[in-house]
């Protein structure tokens, strides 16, 4: 198949997978055209069977804004003529789908019939959809799509709650790639962030509120109360101040980094013992995933669908949105032992390759296929 993968080029959830899913089916011999408007972060250097093409806006005095979608939509135009694909995979609803549903009615107007397939994953749903302004647009992208996925059950609630879903959303979860982990461990780093050898707890994150930052300091503060430890922060965004100020108000200012954003996270995930997500909401929790596939427990906020990532009691622990002493509790209890941290590691490590790439890769490729049978129908 040519499929056209239409996508953030970020580190952010959304980016990385969609990213992930192209040089994956570029390995099983599809062609693979990602259409954004810069390179995908993920994307790396040269990979067979797999195409960029920039998405440029220019400036023009008649719009306050730059029409990004238009000339979304007429990029993708131009690539399906010119490179003869087979179908378009827009990740997010806005503005990837509703430029897909767009370029698709130009393309039947010249006889060519090419389905667009629709992931939502989180904030288009989640955030977008309870915005007035959005709502409409956002449901008719996903009911003119010829298929529609959600990357967890709870996401796919969410969407037919919010939204007058008239088509069926098959749910594929995120994954993960093992190579990628394959990596060596940076020993000497580990070293200097926690010369005693402390346990280390790593936080990563866009450090938006929903993230609830300030409630990993306060728990990580709990468990310094009763037992040496460092705390590890990778990312940025808006709270991170405001996290830095807590950890000097609690004291722990000394046992706390705060690296930023740092090009491959899983480098952080290697020499971390435990990983912390408090969120109020996640769509799946993917930074959940990769640190379970890096052999890390997970304790995290029972909010979303990470319950459907992090098996509670096995590959780490769940709490209440909010409840700080029961994060704190959960750290002390996995970090208890050195056998009882090896245990929950191995747990984590195993409960991981249910969303291994190649189980969930041929999920897609299904999907795919009956979009495309649907079309020759």
């Amino acid at each position: 198949m040519r499929i056209g993968i239409v996508c953030y080029p970020t580190f952010g959830g959304s980016g990385v997978v969609a990213t992930e899913l192209g040089k994956a089916l570029a390995d099983q011999g599809h062609e693979i055209h990602f259409i954004t408007y810069d390179q995908p972060a993920r994307l790396g250097s040269f990979h067979a069977n797999v195409f960029y093409h920039e998405v440029r806006v220019s400036d023009y005095p008649l719009f306050d804004y730059p029409p990004y979608e238009l000339v979304l939509a007429s990029k993708m135009v131009e690539v399906v003529r010119q490179h003869g694909l087979d179908l378009i995979h827009a990740h997010y609803a806005i503005p990837h789908a509703s430029a897909a549903y767009t370029a698709r009615a130009i393309l039947r107007e010249e006889g060519l019939r090419v389905p667009y397939i629709t992931t939502l994953h989180g904030t288009d749903i989640t955030l977008l959809g309870r915005d007035p302004s959005f709502k409409p647009v956002i449901s008719f992208a996903i009911n003119q799509s010829d298929a529609v996925t959600a990357v967890s059950n709870s996401l796919k609630e969410d969407t037919e709650a919010l939204f007058e879903v008239k088509r069926d959303i098959d749910v594929i979860h995120n994954f993960f790639c093992p190579s990628h982990f394959a990596i060596p461990v940076k020993e000497d780093l580990r070293a200097s962030l926690a010369p005693e050898g402390e346990p280390i707890i790593t936080h990563i994150s866009n450090f938006r509120p929903l993230k609830r930052v300030p409630d990993v300091v306060r728990a990580f503060a709990a468990v310094r109360a009763e037992r040496p430890a460092k705390l590890l922060f990778i990312g940025d965004g808006p709270e991170r101040h405001a996290a830095e100020t807590l950890c000097e108000e609690l004291g722990v200012q000394r046992d706390t980094y705060f690296l930023g954003k740092v090009k491959n996270p899983i480098e952080a995930l290697l020499i971390s013992d435990l990983f912390m997500l408090p969120s109020e909401s996640e769509s799946f929790g993917l930074s959940a995933l990769e640190a379970m596939a890096a052999g890390v427990p997970v304790v995290a906020s029972n909010a979303g669908g990470i319950s459907e990532v992090v098996e509670d009691g096995v590959a780490g622990m769940l709490c209440p949105v909010g409840d700080v002493a029961a994060l704190a509790a959960a750290c002390l209890d996995i970090l208890g032992s050195p056998a009882r941290l090896e245990q929950f590691s191995l747990q984590a490590l195993d409960s991981a390759n249910r969303f291994h790439i190649q189980r969930i890769l041929p999920q897609y490729e299904r999907v795919y296929a009956r979009a495309l049978a649907a079309r020759n129908s």
